[in-house]
């Protein structure tokens, strides 16, 4: 039996699937990842030759890449770059008061200059600033490289994660997980190279890591951390009534009988991921158990990344790269817990206290493990937040006042796998409000983790309604100045 967490991924966000479609996509997450070099791996990046199409056996780069992992922590909701990374103490100079340059448009009207109300301070042999609220993690300064220019299209939430995640503001769009994976496959082929983790769901839920155009193996597979124990993670893992042994045997009868279905069906690439998709699940009952359960680390390993779900999150983040996974995001919270247009300084203080510990926890053990050279860590949200107070509140400058969406200019950062680190890269003008100085695109982001990771943007494409499509549309220029 599927797990059923699969079947509502490869159903949520769609009102009618074919039954052919069905077997092709129900494997979505676990169901078509056991489908690894039975065709044969082509070795050809964008061919359309189904070997290649839907193998995850570990496959060459295009060139030779720092990075092999990536774990992508996302603060979704959209933290304020001008209370975290991007400190502006002009803010102060103007509180109360209109910017003198205006205020640009976003969601909703926007009024004075809101100071942060958090201290900012330098970290490490470089001096990076940070503010108050991530000091643990500053403590990696001289391993962190801020983007303090970034920048995207809009100021809405749904659009704009779709952007971060997948490259573009509509649906039906790969997942950049789900294009590494169809790159570079994977190097456990007892898990998923793709999870998503989230206590909840992310606005616009299951297509920030769907494979869309892409086979179906290459979709991520959603845990819910709300859960805590492995069978609970993962629906289905474990059977009741059968043995291992036992389950063997019936799986066995079962590949029988379906390649005696399938001889006379060479043309359905779905039977074949039907089949192979039972022996990843039985293969998983193992390596999942093992890799989820964070409970097996030891007792100073646990306090280091600290209580709670983002910790355990980070923690399982850690355990799942270290068995080979390739590509592993999670989610700070259910739908959008950054979204501070109100209270900001308790929002935020209480988020950043949330993950501040296991962040740097998780860069501690990466890096004395020997990980943090092979693995890319990105953390940030899908925009920042306006530095003058939004408007509709009682008042102007006090500190507990929100701030409305801003993606004319905010602020993410990287981490490991060829980055280099102890440095700021690009500015945002006085007030924090756009970003004017080496500006960056989410495109020009994703060109460049692709080049970390050994990919020339421009030729991992996959042909799709007669067009070759790619991670980063028809855009994009690699960030040449921040890699070691």
């Amino acid at each position: 039996m599927l797990p059923s967490s699969l079947l509502k991924n490869a159903t949520l966000g769609r009102d009618l699937l074919s039954r052919r479609e069905l077997l092709a996509k129900t494997g979505t997450g676990l169901g078509m990842l056991g489908l690894v070099g039975l065709l044969g791996d082509a070795g050809v990046l964008g061919s359309t030759a189904q070997g290649s199409e839907l193998s995850q056996a570990p496959k060459r780069a295009h060139f030779p890449g720092r990075a092999k992992h990536v774990i992508h922590i996302y603060l979704n909701g959209g933290p304020s770059q001008v209370d975290t990374f991007d400190p502006k103490p002009a803010l102060a100079r103007f509180a109360g008061q209109r910017l003198p340059m205006g205020n640009l448009s976003t969601e909703r009207p926007t009024g004075a200059a809101l100071p942060s109300p958090f201290r900012f301070r330098r970290y490490g042999e470089s001096g990076l600033e940070f503010s108050e609220i991530f000091q643990k993690t500053a403590r990696h300064a001289d391993d962190i490289c801020v983007i303090r220019s970034m920048y995207c299209n809009t100021p809405n939430h749904e659009q704009s994660m779709r952007l971060m995640n997948t490259g573009d503001e509509r649906l039906s769009r790969p997942s950049f997980g789900s294009w590494l994976l169809y790159g570079m496959g994977t190097d456990n082929q007892n898990l998923p190279g793709f999870i998503a983790m989230c206590p909840g769901l992310p606005v616009s839920d299951v297509s920030n890591w769907r494979s869309a155009f892409l086979p179906g193996a290459f979709q991520g597979t959603y845990i819910d951390t709300r859960k805590t124990r492995v069978d609970e993670l993962i629906d289905n893992i474990r059977n009741p009534a059968l043995t291992q042994s036992a389950q063997r045997r019936q799986l066995d009868l079962l590949a029988a009988l379906n390649r005696r279905h399938q001889e006379s069906r060479t043309d359905e690439p779905g039977l074949e991921a039907r089949i192979e998709s039972f022996e990843l699940a039985f293969r998983m009952q193992t390596a999942a158990t093992d890799a989820f359960d964070v409970t097996r680390e030891p007792k100073h390993i646990q306090e280091m990344y600290g209580p709670g779900v983002q910790a355990r999150q980070l923690l399982i983040a850690r355990r799942l790269i270290e068995r080979g996974v390739r590509f592993v995001q999670l989610y700070h919270g259910d739908v959008q817990p950054w979204d501070a247009h109100s209270q900001l300084e308790q929002n935020h203080r209480e988020l950043a206290s949330q993950c501040d510990q296991p962040i740097a926890a998780l860069l501690t053990d990466l890096k004395q493990r020997g990980l943090l050279e092979e693995t890319l860590v990105l953390c940030g949200g899908e925009f920042g937040r306006t530095p003058a107070v939004e408007l509709g509140q009682a008042g102007t400058g006090n500190p507990l006042f929100g701030r409305d969406h801003n993606h004319w200019g905010f602020s993410v950062w990287l981490a490991g796998g060829g980055v280099k680190g102890g440095m700021t890269y690009g500015a945002t003008d006085d007030f924090g409000y756009r970003a004017v100085e080496n500006r960056v695109h989410v495109h020009d982001l994703h060109a460049t983790m692709l080049a970390l990771l050994g990919f020339d943007h421009t030729r991992l494409t996959y042909r799709y309604a007669g067009r070759d499509y790619r991670m980063t549309d028809v855009s994009g220029t690699v960030v040449r100045d921040i890699m070691a």
